[in-house]
Formats: C-alpha cells, sequence, structure tokens
C-alpha cells in the first residue's frame, strides 16, 4: 500500500512526523508538505506563481504553496503510480463543525477526495500537543479499516482524536458536524508607524454539540469520525428556484 501524508502546519510539524513513523509499520509512505504553516488556507489553489518541490534530509518533500497545492501537485504530477490512500495531519488543534471549511488539514484530505482517492484527516484537539501518538494510532486503526472494506465510492473522513493516552479514550463514534456561534469580532490593533491593522477573531464556541456530533464525542473523550461531502447544491431550495424561471 502506498499512503501520500500532508497536512497544514508544515512538513517540520511533529504531528506529520508521527504520523509518518507509524503508518511506515504498514505501508510506503511519501510526505509532501507546505514550507510553512498554512492554517486556515483551506481548499486554495496556487495560480499566480510557480510552485517548487524540495526535499529535505529525513526525506519529507516540501512545497511554497498551499495543502491542496501538495496534495494537487503530488499526485497529478510528482508520483509516477497513484497512492492508495491520502492521510492529512496529524494537525494541532480541532477541526471540528464550521472549522472545517477553513481548515487546509481537511483542505488537503480533500483534494485526494476529488482526485478519487480515499482520504482521511486527522486532527489532535489540543493547543499543546502531548499525545500525538494517541492520533497516530488512531490513523493507523482508520487506515486498516479502510483497507479492509471494499470502497463503492470515494471516501473522505474528518477524524477528530482527544489529546489523552490512547488507553483514556472512551472509543470510537461516527457524527455529524455540529454548529459554532458566530465568531468574535476582529481586534483592531496600532503597528509600530501608527499604521491601523486587524487581527481576525477567535472562533465561537460551540453552539449545536449535542449527542450526535464531533463536538460532543470529543469532550466525552470519543474519537469522532465524520464522514464528509463535496457536493454544496442545497437540494431543498432547488425547486423554488426553478419556479423563478417558469413563468
Amino acid at each position: 500500500m502506498r499512503i501520500l501524508l500532508s497536512n497544514d502546519d508544515g512538513y517540520f510539524s511533529p504531528g506529520i512526523e508521527s504520523l509518518a513513523d507509524t503508518l511506515s509499520s504498514v505501508a510506503e509512505i511519501t510526505v509532501v508538505a507546505p514550507e510553512r504553516d498554512r492554517s486556515g488556507a483551506s481548499n486554495s489553489l496556487t495560480l499566480d506563481r510557480p510552485l517548487s518541490l524540495r526535499r529535505v534530509s529525513n526525506g519529507f518533500y516540501y512545497v511554497n504553496g498551499t495543502p491542496t497545492d501538495c496534495v494537487h501537485l503530488a499526485v497529478t504530477g510528482m508520483l509516477n503510480v497513484l497512492p492508495d490512500m491520502v492521510v492529512s495531519g496529524i494537525n494541532l488543534g480541532p477541526n471540528m463543525g464550521d472549522d472545517t471549511l477553513y481548515s487546509g488539514t481537511v483542505a488537503a484530505a480533500t483534494e485526494g477526495y476529488l482526485l478519487g482517492i480515499p482520504s482521511v484527516a486527522v486532527s489532535l484537539c489540543s493547543k499543546t500537543g502531548g499525545n500525538f501518538d494517541t492520533a497516530a494510532r488512531v490513523a493507523l486503526e482508520i487506515v486498516r479499516l479502510i483497507q479492509e472494506q471494499a470502497q463503492k465510492e470515494p471516501l473522505l473522513l474528518n477524524v477528530n482524536v482527544p489529546d489523552v493516552p490512547y488507553d483514556k479514550l472512551q472509543g470510537r463514534e461516527a457524527t455529524r458536524l455540529g454548529k459554532r456561534h458566530k465568531a468574535e469580532a476582529v481586534i483592531r490593533s496600532m503597528t509600530p508607524r501608527n499604521e491601523i491593522v486587524y487581527w481576525v477573531g477567535a472562533a465561537g464556541s460551540a453552539q449545536d454539540a449535542g449527542e450526535g456530533t464531533d463536538f460532543f464525542a470529543v469532550a466525552h473523550n470519543r474519537v469522532s469520525i465524520t464522514p464528509l461531502q463535496i457536493d454544496l447544491t442545497h437540494n431543498a431550495q432547488l425547486p423554488r428556484i426553478r419556479r423563478w424561471f417558469a413563468k
């Protein structure tokens, strides 16, 4: 089995090192990740300049672009053989609810999914990153499960792992995305040159976080596994919009 690894924290992050070390026991690993932290890059592609691909001493490759760039470049230009799976992470911090729209971690997995490859985004729900090994072991379990199951269609999973020792996990749960409150307002400040600048405010607290959501599972030390899809069509509104043009 061949697995392509990427992330949004950069090729030097401890999360991707832990993931590569663990998954190398079951697969041939290729790492193609951003040259720097690209958190919040979402599904952006770099179209206004060429991209460069470089390799570091541990064998990891890095790209001067976004997480989506990394997977797109690897799958459509760099690799001679398509990977059997794309795994993105391990992200430092959760990617739950509305965060998935902004997440570069989820975006890297999404690009693999759009290219027809089973893909998994893995995040450690923490600001300190105390248990990357837990998330890596969970990723290995999921990779094995995907490998064992016959896939009738492309698969995209968003996995959030509580930052606790592996033996403290309280199970795994298939979940839906929750929702957050509106984000806090931007923060206005002044530079030393008396220029006004704005910092994006913190994400809002969880609003829809009841049983069955990713927020609820992680809060109860359970691994949240959410299958995602990319069709943004609001099908329930199609009949109403069609009536606008039926006259």
